[in-house]
């Protein structure tokens, strides 16, 4: 479904002051806020949407001159919720990505580590373990296969992780009776009142083993060096996290946790990014912008030949369809947003002086000055 024009979502006309902006912004928020009876999180999301780019001056900009395809698809991301606390986690990026039966896991902004709920035998699972990875601005746009070295707690191969030493068998724990858990009772002002623990001997599973593996000693684990590949999609943005499933640290008698990669993109000398644009500004002299010219602009793709009309004022946008950041949820690209700076000359030999001085008399003169 194509997206509504952000003046008809605030109401205002295209030659809205920013004043004019700001208070349509205002009546349309509040009257679809959520957390209002009869609030539309949709309509509030698209004003908020439609506010973020409006209220910028370069993006209002290149959306008068492109629409939507010249402000990319994250534009409303940067500004989070105006009435709180925002997208929150990673840069910005609440993504949601997964990548199923690959084990390469969920790319989202903010995250909660599993755990056991209390009252009851724990659902054994492995810490989950954080780490980092560095990409340089190329590797985040087209994505790649990375290798990361990370020292877990990894399934003892003597034992695979029984605990036992191979040949013994596990028996019944006869701390808590096989429970899992261990009860104590306390006294309050209210009365006896019991609290249930994880068995601190069989660690919550109910069985302890004959005899303790000779390798981990009963641990059921051994930490070890790895190398785990991991793909990295193309678009990822700074800040980001990758979440592996069960490739954290082992733990006897359950599943291993999950490995969380934060995503840190270096910044490029040439190129920034803005949503799904990349955006970059190249140079000209004052008399190629007045003839027209065509020039070669770079991109992350390579050179990209481009043509600048004769009249061409300084700080003109030019978009390139397609050779921005590829889309982390569809398919297709965003585009690269040139901005052309006019170059003035500083130093002028004398014929060139003479030269200007008779093109500004022909310039009255045409004008009646």
């Amino acid at each position: 479904m194509s997206k509504r024009d952000y003046y008809d979502v605030l109401g205002v006309g295209k030659d809205a002051s920013d004043d004019e902006i700001k208070k349509a912004f205002r009546k349309k928020a509040v009257a679809h806020h959520p957390d209002k009876e009869g609030g539309d999180e949709a309509k509030f999301k698209e004003v908020n949407e439609a506010y973020e780019v409006l209220k910028d001056e370069r993006k209002r900009q290149r959306y008068d001159q492109f629409g939507h395809a010249g402000v990319g698809t994250s534009a409303a991301s940067d500004g989070g919720n105006p009435f709180g606390g925002g997208a929150g986690g990673f840069g910005g990026q609440n993504v949601n990505f997964d990548f199923g039966d690959l084990g390469l896991g969920d790319i989202f902004g903010s995250f909660f580590g599993g755990g056991a709920g209390g009252g009851q035998r724990r659902s054994s699972r492995g810490r989950d373990v954080e780490t980092n990875v560095d990409l340089t601005f190329e590797e985040a746009i087209f994505g790649k296969e990375h290798d990361i070295h990370v020292n877990l707690e990894d399934t003892c191969e003597h034992c695979k992780g029984t605990t036992a030493e191979p040949g013994h068998e596990l028996k019944t724990c006869n701390t808590c009776k096989g429970q899992g858990q261990t009860m104590r009772v306390t006294q309050t002002i209210f009365g006896n009142i019991q609290q249930a623990s994880v068995c601190h001997t069989c660690k919550g599973t109910g069985k302890v083993p004959e005899k303790a593996c000779s390798v981990c000693h009963g641990k059921g684990t051994k930490a070890k060096q790895q190398s785990i590949k991991i793909k990295i999609p193309a678009g990822i943005d700074d800040g980001a996290t990758i979440r592996l499933r069960e490739q954290g640290e082992a733990m006897a008698h359950g599943p291993k946790g999950d490995l969380y990669v934060h995503v840190r993109v270096k910044a490029h000398k040439h190129f920034t990014r803005e949503g799904d644009l990349i955006l970059s500004e190249e140079h000209i002299g004052m008399v190629e912008a007045a003839l027209g010219t065509e020039i070669d602009v770079q991109t992350v793709d390579g050179p990209v030949r481009m043509k600048v009309p004769a009249g061409t004022q300084s700080g003109t946008d030019f978009k390139l369809s397609g050779h921005g950041v590829p889309h982390l949820r569809s398919n297709g690209r965003g585009a690269h947003i040139v901005t052309l700076i006019v170059d003035t000359p500083t130093k002028l030999s004398r014929q060139q002086q003479e030269l200007l001085q008779q093109f500004g008399q022909s310039s009255r003169s045409r004008f009646g000055f």
